[in-house]
C-alpha cells in the first residue's frame, strides 16, 4: 500500500482494478474494491486502522472494481448505469473466475454472497462532504459509458478509474473512443498533482498526452481498415496498432484475445 498523500491511500498490487481510500475526519471514503475475496478481507481488516467505512465509490462497471464490495461496510456510489450493469450479473461469471483463477478465495465467499449493489446514484455529477473532505464525482465515459472520475481538490488527486492505463495495455472492448478523447481532456483540466489510474503505477497529467495518443492510434487504424474496406475478421487477425506498453501482471489471459476484442468493439463503434 502506498501513501500518496497525507490522507490518501493506493493499492496497485492486486490482481484487478487500483483500489484506494481518503481518511477524513469523519471516517474512511473507498474507491473501488478488491477483486478476490481473500484480497477484501485483508484490504477491509487494514482500512480498520483508519477509521469506519462511510463510503464506497464505485468507478465503473467492470467486476474489477466491484466485486469486493459485499465485504465492506458504507453507503455506495456510482453511476446508475454502473448499477444496471451490477444487477443484471449473473453470480456464475464471478465463480467461473474463482474456480478459474482464485481458488485460494473460494473458502472464503460467505453463504448468500451477491454483488452489493450502489444505492446512491449519479448521472453526471454529485459531491459529497465527508469531514474536512469533497469528493467530485463526475461521469467521464470513455472506457465505458458509465466511467466514473473521483477528484478530492483538498489533496489535489484525481482517481481517473479506466479511463487512464498509466504504461500497461489499454482495454477498449466497452469503449467511447471519441467521448474518452474528450474526457481525457476534462481530467487534463483538474487541478492535480497525482493521478491514480484505474491500472498501473501512480503517475501525473504529464501522462494524458500519451494515453490518448494510445486511443487516437486506435481510432486511426481502424478508420484506415474501415475506408480500405477490410473487414473486422480479417483486421482481428492483424489489428493495425500494437500497444508500446505490456499487459499489466495478473491479466496474461488476455495476451491474444484484447486485441481482437479491441478491433470488434471498434468496428462496432466506428462504423456507425
Amino acid at each position: 500500500m502506498q501513501k500518496i498523500t497525507d490522507n490518501v491511500y493506493v493499492e496497485n498490487r492486486l490482481r484487478g482494478a487500483n483500489i484506494g481510500f481518503v481518511v477524513t475526519t469523519e471516517g474512511v471514503v473507498m474507491i473501488d474494491t478488491p477483486q478476490y475475496p481473500i484480497d477484501a478481507i485483508r484490504w477491509r481488516d487494514e482500512i480498520a486502522k483508519y477509521g469506519p467505512v462511510r463510503y464506497i465509490v464505485t468507478t465503473e462497471p467492470h467486476g474489477d472494481h466491484y466485486f469486493g464490495n459485499y465485504f465492506f461496510e458504507g453507503t455506495i456510489v456510482a453511476h446508475e448505469g454502473t448499477r444496471a450493469a451490477i444487477l443484471q450479473r449473473p453470480l456464475e461469471d464471478f465463480m467461473e473466475a474463482l474456480r478459474e483463477r482464485g481458488q485460494d478465495s473460494l473458502p472464503l465467499l460467505p453463504e448468500g454472497f451477491y454483488f452489493r449493489p450502489p444505492t446512491i446514484t449519479l448521472s453526471e455529477r454529485l459531491t459529497l462532504y465527508v469531514g474536512d473532505h469533497t469528493f467530485q464525482l463526475i461521469n467521464l465515459p470513455g472506457h465505458t459509458a458509465y466511467q466514473v472520475a473521483v477528484y478530492i481538490p483538498e489533496e489535489r488527486v484525481a482517481f481517473t478509474s479506466d479511463n487512464v492505463f498509466h504504461k500497461v495495455q489499454t482495454f477498449l472492448y466497452a469503449a467511447l473512443p471519441y467521448k474518452w478523447l474528450d474526457s481525457l481532456k476534462r481530467i487534463e483540466e483538474l487541478e492535480t498533482d497525482v493521478l491514480v489510474p484505474g491500472h498501473g503505477t501512480i503517475c501525473d497529467k504529464s501522462y494524458i498526452p500519451k494515453q490518448a495518443a494510445i486511443v487516437q492510434a486506435w481510432i486511426d487504424g481502424i478508420t484506415r481498415f474501415i475506408d480500405q474496406g477490410i473487414g473486422m475478421e480479417e483486421a482481428q487477425d492483424k489489428p493495425p496498432y500494437v500497444d508500446p506498453y505490456p499487459l499489466e501482471h495478473g491479466v496474461e489471459r488476455h495476451l491474444d484475445t484484447l486485441p481482437r476484442r479491441n478491433v470488434a468493439r471498434l468496428y462496432e463503434v466506428l462504423k456507425k
